[in-house]
């Protein structure tokens, strides 16, 4: 054997042993004790390498950019925000990169808020500008009203936050729904609904609660819900005190319901899944009248003569509480 095959097979073995060595590297898994790490959106795989080394995710930069190359995914690593933990190799982290594996936050909006309250909680819990939620939801809604439109729900979203995506997500759901139970008019639909959702918190309830509102439109008699009182002030004035007095029944808005017949404009908030097909479907009942029952829930009533009853009822309650409170 000459000496040039010698140093052939030496050249050889040095490769093949320097492949088997990076394929081992490669391959080797490390504990990862819940990192996160965001890769911005048009970095670079040497960019990406070295801060995951920075990050203590991976032991060699270098090492990371060639795994990538070999592999042909250098440039197809996903921009958003990544959590590492457990048992990962070099392989496993390219492949989570690769896979756009992103971090999954949770936001839950609950039933009944208004649009500008569902803005602001979006913007605390993403750490956003409220005006960049407010811009965004114009550009899904264009030139429709506001308000009503979004379905309270748990929601997830990944880093980087796009409000568009997000809110877009939220208005689908609602028409999902509507499709679901197809009304003769989505709006009034969202408007009852809206009542409703301000009206009462316990689902049992719901179809009695629009039975009332049904009812009362039929028969030409005002809905007179406070929930309308509530609103009308607060689109007014921007602010509500919280207690609702007897002389605000009486300031007229397009939105008090004690002063105008019929529905109001506009939603007042914007209703759950169980609201709106109560809008929908009313229970079979020819209730008109309903009163706190003094737990929680409502006393519904078909004629004036058993309303009042009912008031008597909870008021009687009231003072009873507020006696027992005074005692303390």
């Amino acid at each position: 054997m000459n000496k040039w095959m010698k140093l052939l097979l030496l050249l050889s073995a040095i490769f093949l042993c320097g492949v088997l060595f990076i394929g081992q590297q490669v391959y080797t898994k490390h504990t990862l004790n819940e990192i996160s790490f965001s890769v911005a959106s048009g970095a670079s795989s040497h960019a990406v390498a070295n801060a995951l080394q920075n990050k203590d995710l991976i032991d060699s930069a270098w090492l990371f950019r060639l795994a990538a190359r070999l592999a042909g995914t250098a440039t197809q690593i996903k921009a958003g925000e990544y959590l590492f933990s457990g048992n990962m190799s070099v392989m496993d982290v390219l492949n989570k990169l690769v896979a756009g594996d992103v971090q999954l936050h949770r936001v839950t909006v609950p039933e009944g808020m208004r649009t500008q309250e569902v803005l602001q909680l979006l913007a605390s819990h993403t750490g956003g500008s409220l005006l960049d939620w407010q811009s965004a939801l114009i550009a899904v809604l264009q030139d429709d009203e506001q308000e009503g439109r979004l379905l309270p729900e748990t929601y997830t979203y990944s880093k980087p936050i796009r409000p568009k995506e997000i809110l877009l997500s939220m208005w689908q759901a609602q028409q999902v729904v509507l499709k679901e139970i197809k009304p003769e008019s989505e709006e009034n639909i969202r408007i009852m609904a809206s009542i409703i959702e301000k009206e009462t918190s316990l689902d049992a309830e719901r179809p009695l609660v629009s039975a009332a509102i049904h009812n009362r439109l039929r028969l030409g008699m005002p809905l007179q819900m406070d929930p309308t009182v509530i609103y009308g002030i607060w689109k007014r004035d921007g602010v509500f005190s919280g207690n609702i007095q007897r002389k605000d029944l009486k300031k007229d808005t397009p939105w008090n319901t004690y002063t105008r017949r019929g529905l109001p404009p506009t939603p007042i908030c914007n209703p759950g899944a169980a609201s709106l097909r109560a809008a929908a479907k009313p229970a079979d009942v020819s209730y008109v009248y309903f009163v706190a029952d003094g737990s929680g829930g409502h006393a519904f009533a078909s004629t004036l003569s058993e309303h009042q009853a009912n008031v008597r009822k909870w008021v009687k309650l009231e003072r009873k509480r507020n006696a027992r409170e005074k005692a303390k």
